[in-house]
């Protein structure tokens, strides 16, 4: 008796799917009964031969019906439930489209940190998803360095950055990850900071906690901490005084005006990821930069085998130019200086940079003055040097002021950094034709 009541009760009207589903199992039986006769059968008779034939093309077609008017009727359900659920089916296609596209998509990777770097990598993750983020550690100020302090973690602030540019979230999840409390203990902290925290300590590592992180946020290719080294930053300046600490070294007091000699780190044999390193051995492009000469990109330089494995890397070496100097850091630089305290990291005369991207858009005067009055000026581009030490130059309209502020666009520095890797490596590798053709097709969807 119970049993006839739950068949009852399953055929009363619902949803309109267990009609569905009942017609797309008498499909099946259709198409099992006639395989199954015309392939045990030696048949005398043609007309039976043909019977099971309408009997097979006919249990696909109930098959087919079945599933087509049994999704219809599910996601109608879903709609009247819950109306922000739609199905769209040329908007499914064109995101297996997008995910193929960047599967497709060549190796790059970016060394360096700050925001420089994170606005760089929003625009990359729109050609591949084969980006690695190689990120420094040496941070020690602001709230990253009072949870290195007291927690013992490695500073998070560039890390979380770096996960947010290539995250594929809601806005009102990056507005959280990116609060800064302003009252009480926690004021300057960072939610995201404190949510890497969190994470670390349920991790068996600071790594570990990264990828969990990566997961969570859905992140597009990956981030690495250059080493899981507690390293500290240390400048010589041109006068044999030593700074102690990234943040004392833009901002050293008295001796502002001396130059920096050069940066170096402690401990000096700091073991980078292993992750990191294959990452540079099978890239297509290495991206230095954008970002602070002394304090994020060259303390990445310094641990042990990120030169070695650059200088042995096949790809396509690049330096995005900073376009202000950085008072404290890089006062009256040229971009052959930049270039130059680079390429003193390397051994010997192996060159680490191909290619220098340099701004040439016009400044916005009012903007421009803003910057002259903290101590800032345009790098100056001294073309003749840099070529001289084989490096070529690639001039464009990289600025970005639409918030106020001297930055690069990220979406015409992705786009340029793609155009090199296309002609530089891509193009000569004719077991890469399909990745060319799609890459080139991306390029057209953007408007180059």
């Amino acid at each position: 008796m119970k049993i006839l009541n739950n068949i009852s009760r399953w055929l009363k009207p619902g949803i309109e799917i267990k009609r569905w589903i009942l017609l797309g199992i008498a499909g099946i039986f259709l198409l099992s009964y006639g395989l199954g006769e015309f392939a045990s059968h030696k048949f005398n008779i043609p007309v039976y031969a043909v019977l099971c034939i309408v009997m097979i093309l006919l249990g696909i077609a109930i098959i087919a019906i079945a599933f087509g008017e049994g999704m219809k009727a599910l996601f109608r359900f879903i709609n009247e439930n819950n109306p922000k659920v739609t199905l769209d089916m040329e908007k499914l296609e064109d995101m297996v489209y997008e995910k193929r596209l960047l599967i497709r998509g060549p190796k790059i990777v970016a060394i360096g940190g700050g925001t420089g770097l994170s606005t760089m990598l929003r625009g990359l993750k729109k050609y591949t998803s084969n980006i690695t983020a190689i990120v420094t550690v040496a941070d020690d100020g602001g709230g990253s360095g009072v949870l290195r302090e007291t927690l013992g973690i490695l500073p998070p602030g560039d890390i979380r950055n770096c996960l947010l540019a290539l995250a594929d979230t809601e806005p009102l999840m990056e507005e959280l990850l990116q609060y800064r409390f302003t009252d009480g203990m926690l004021k300057d902290q960072n939610f995201g900071n404190l949510f890497i925290a969190a994470m670390n300590g349920i991790s068996g590592n600071f790594e570990e906690a990264i990828k969990k992180m990566s997961d969570v946020l859905a992140v597009t290719g990956k981030v690495f901490p250059v080493t899981l080294s507690d390293v500290r930053l240390f400048a010589e300046l041109q006068d044999g005084t030593v700074i102690e600490g990234e943040s004392k070294i833009p901002n050293r007091g008295s001796y502002k005006d001396v130059p920096i000699k050069r940066v170096f780190i402690k401990p000096e044999n700091a073991e980078p990821l292993q992750e990191a390193l294959n990452a540079i051995d099978e890239a297509d492009a290495i991206i230095l930069g954008p970002g602070s000469l002394y304090t994020s990109i060259i303390p990445n330089l310094l641990v042990n085998d990120i030169v070695k494995h650059i200088e042995e890397s096949g790809a396509v070496k690049v330096y995005v130019a900073n376009i202000m100097t950085q008072p404290g850091e890089t006062d009256g630089y040229s971009i052959g200086d930049h270039i130059q305290a680079i390429q003193d990291c390397a051994h010997g005369n192996n060159r680490i940079i191909d290619y220098a991207l340099v701004n040439k858009s016009r400044l916005p005067e009012n903007l421009y003055g803003k910057y002259v009055d903290d101590g800032s000026k345009e790098v100056v581009i001294d073309r003749e040097r840099v070529e001289k030490l084989g490096i070529k130059i690639i001039e464009d309209e990289f600025l970005d002021v639409s918030k106020n502020l001297i930055r690069h666009n990220s979406e015409r520095l992705a786009q340029v950094i793609i155009e090199l890797i296309l002609d530089d490596r891509i193009s000569k590798d004719k077991k890469r034709k399909i990745e060319f053709y799609y890459l080139n097709e991306r390029m057209k969807q953007n408007g180059r």
